[in-house]
């Protein structure tokens, strides 16, 4: 019995065998097709010069963006102050116009300049303004900025706006120079602009198919709007970034004309012909003494020159008080929102009669295209659909720095996810 027992025990027992089903051999894997070089390059720059300048260049896109219909949302916010009821009599002389506005202003904010307009419903606007080029900071660099607007009727004040502190005038220096002073901030604007160039161009080396297929066309031109958003993130970084280049880049460069002296003068070789700048003359007045016969000097001048140039909209005035051999200057804006289409008149600040001038269609069609660079970069060249175009533009550059690091963002998450864990 115990012989069999241990029989027993000794006895192999069957064991379970687990089954493993046979995998099929796989094919090796391909490896990846390695990028040129030249686009490993394109893309490291792309990813690390958005990432410094990313902010900058989305605050400089956004205040441009609002700035673009400034002109008509400034005119709809101080309506009360701009607009007059239009009258039928005769406006009153400028010299009066001149001496009342800055009684109610105050002697401790002298006038410098006054815009005067034809359209009868219009305020005329004095301004005062004084800055520090020392001051470190917009707030201190503008000590004060008046406008004060009359009725030029009834010399009646409209209203008095202070434009230091006015929304689209902060917008504007934010644009400029993220509200620091020019040498200050102008730099980190103009060298964030640069770079944002630069991206624009190596986002297109980015962009272009490696092969022309239906997929990759759709993949190319189309926002695939209904996809997740992961994907849609990607859609319109790249997509959009594609069809706003070009007028990305007009945008872009005019703007660095203000930041660059070397883009400026390439600029206006490019336009001109020419490596520098025409200097403004000095239109001096025979010194004498003023005279009082008929209308004042400043009047005559006004008139003379609203009979030289009927069709302008507008006639600015400058020079006053000045300096005893100074001229009265006067700048006729001939579109009401668009500063490039200008004739400029000197006159004696003593007699009120012509010295010299410098007229719209003297210049040449170079010295036609420089001058419209502001005009361009803000948007008002051709009136409201290129501010449209400008809007938009504004906008979607403003959105590319959001996207792109988003972009970034997902693959980072990614490669972290596919990171094997340490043993």
């Amino acid at each position: 019995m115990q012989h069999r027992s241990e029989n027993m025990i000794r006895e192999p027992q069957p064991t379970l065998r687990k089954q493993v089903k046979a995998v099929p051999p796989t094919a090796p894997r391909q490896r990846k097709k390695r990028k040129s070089l030249f686009r490993r390059i394109s893309a490291w720059l792309h990813l690390w010069l958005g990432l410094i300048s990313g902010i900058i260049v989305l605050i400089v896109s956004l205040t441009g963006a609002v700035y673009v219909f400034q002109p008509q949302a400034y005119e709809a916010f101080h309506r009360q102050a701009l607009f007059v009821p239009p009258g039928e009599g005769p406006v009153l002389p400028l010299d009066s116009l001149w001496n009342k506005a800055q009684r109610a202003l105050g002697t401790q904010y002298p006038i410098s300049s006054v815009a005067t307009y034809k359209a009868p419903d219009r305020a005329w606007e004095f301004l005062a303004i004084k800055t520090d080029e020392e001051a470190p900071t917009y707030f201190g660099y503008m000590e004060y900025y008046y406008t004060i607007y009359l009725n030029p009727r009834t010399g009646e004040v409209s209203g008095i706006i202070d434009n230091k502190y006015e929304f689209f005038n902060i917008v504007k220096f934010i644009h400029w120079s993220l509200l620091l002073s020019t040498e200050l901030g102008q730099p980190v604007v103009g060298w964030s602009t640069l770079i944002f160039v630069l991206m624009l161009i190596t986002g297109l080396v980015l962009w272009w198919p490696k092969k022309w297929t239906r997929a990759n066309r759709e993949r190319s031109f189309k926002v695939r709007w209904t996809a997740r958003w992961k994907r849609l993130n990607y859609d319109l970084h790249n997509v959009l970034g594609f069809y706003s280049l070009l007028l990305a880049l007009v945008i872009a460069i005019t703007g660095l004309t203000y930041s660059f002296q070397w883009v400026n003068k390439a600029f206006l070789y490019l336009t001109t012909g020419q490596t520098t700048y025409a200097e403004e003359p000095v239109v001096k007045s025979p010194l004498a003494t003023e005279d009082t016969r008929g209308m004042k000097p400043l009047d005559r001048a006004l008139a003379t020159a609203w009979r030289m140039i009927p069709d302008a909209g507008s006639i600015i005035t400058s020079g006053m008080p000045g300096e005893a051999d100074g001229s009265i200057l006067m700048s006729a804006r001939m579109t009401r929102y668009a500063y490039y289409k200008y004739n400029v008149l000197y006159f004696s600040r003593y007699s009120g009669t012509l010295l010299s001038r410098d007229l719209y269609r003297d210049k040449s069609s170079g010295e036609k295209l420089s001058g419209m660079n502001y005009d361009i970069h803000v948007g008002t060249i051709g009136g409201l659909p290129t501010q449209v175009l400008a809007l938009m533009i504004s906008l979607i550059c403003a959105s590319l720095p959001v996207t792109g690091f988003y972009v970034w963002w997902n693959k980072k998450r990614q490669r972290k996810k596919h990171i094997p864990p340490a043993v």
